[in-house]
């Protein structure tokens, strides 16, 4: 299949591109660089199936040629990234959405939307099933991540249901892996670079409060199951196993060796106080689950930001 996948030169967009091009698709990438990093996408530079498009998909866009499916990952996805756009946040994912579902529409196209966990807000219900509605501040600071998630979910569905569009929504639940960048805001990344650099690891409240951690080459498996096989019903993947962020803490410390002490500073406003995944959806349709256990992927993402780290 000719895959368009915008986002490309971001975390998940990059290993995205990678397993794509591995079965044999051709892939066009798309990203305009805010917070993406053309590095993740070097080792691509003439492969004969992929092309990378510089281009805003805020703006009207266009691929010449056919397409067979239409993956949007574009987007600020880290709190420092969101906070720090916040408008573009909020235009991503509404007007790139938009511009996306049209392009999908005319290319006749199949089209997944890479959705968030940030739609649960800070849950009243846990672990988190596709049925619940969340609990979301729509005028908080988050807010312009969590609502523009939200709005690009209900044009997908409104495309799928007026238009008899093909889609797919899958809410990704936090991440992890190489092409991290150290300093971009997210739980694990910090955590890292803090210890390889013997600073301080920074903990937001007590650390009591709840993540799981889903390794990238186990989220990749279940995206592209969801495009091949998926339904139109959003589909939460991530790792079902629950870990204080503290407990994330020592664990870095342990694996890095590190002496790096723990420091406790404000939580920030409408932080999740619990977030895990209820995957049944997923291993029923899917037959999918993560199968990295998060020792194994954390020295394989130390690994990476050790070569990184100081930058």
């Amino acid at each position: 299949m000719r895959l368009l996948v915008t986002g490309a030169a971001g975390f998940l967009g990059s290993h995205l591109c990678d397993r794509l091009l591995a079965l044999d698709h051709t892939v066009v990438g798309m990203d305009n660089l805010i917070t993406g990093n053309a590095a993740n996408l070097a080792h691509l530079e003439g492969h004969p199936g992929f092309r990378l498009v510089r281009q805003d998909v805020t703006t009207f866009i266009d691929v010449p040629g056919p397409l067979d499916g239409v993956l949007h990952f574009a987007s600020p996805a880290s709190p420092m990234d969101y906070l720090e756009y916040p408008i573009p946040t909020l235009k991503v994912g509404a007007l790139g959405t938009h511009n996306t579902l049209g392009l999908a529409k005319v290319k006749r196209a199949r089209f997944l939307l890479a959705s968030t966990s940030e739609v649960y807000g800070d849950p009243l219900v846990h672990p988190q099933p596709e049925t619940y509605w969340g609990n979301v501040n729509p005028v908080g600071p988050r807010g312009v991540y969590d609502e523009a998630k939200r709005f690009a979910e209900a044009i997908t569905m409104a495309y799928h249901r007026y238009h008899g569009l093909d889609t797919r929504i899958v809410r990704i639940f936090n991440t992890y892996g190489p092409r991290m960048r150290p300093r971009d805001g997210r739980v694990v990344s910090n955590f890292i670079a803090q210890a390889l650099r013997g600073e301080p690891l920074t903990l937001y409240g007590d650390g009591s409060q709840t993540r799981s951690f889903c390794y990238v080459d186990d989220l990749i498996e279940g995206i592209v199951r969801m495009f091949e096989r998926g339904t139109d019903e959003p589909t939460n993947l991530g790792n079902p196993h629950e870990f204080t962020v503290r407990q994330l803490a020592e664990r870095v410390l342990a694996l890095t060796g590190s002496r790096s002490p723990i420091v406790e500073r404000p939580l920030p406003v409408d932080d999740p106080r619990v977030r895990r995944p209820d995957i049944a959806r997923a291993r029923a349709t899917l037959d999918w689950e993560p199968r990295v256990p998060l020792d194994d992927g954390l020295r394989r993402t130390i690994e990476y930001l050790r070569g990184v780290v100081g930058r």
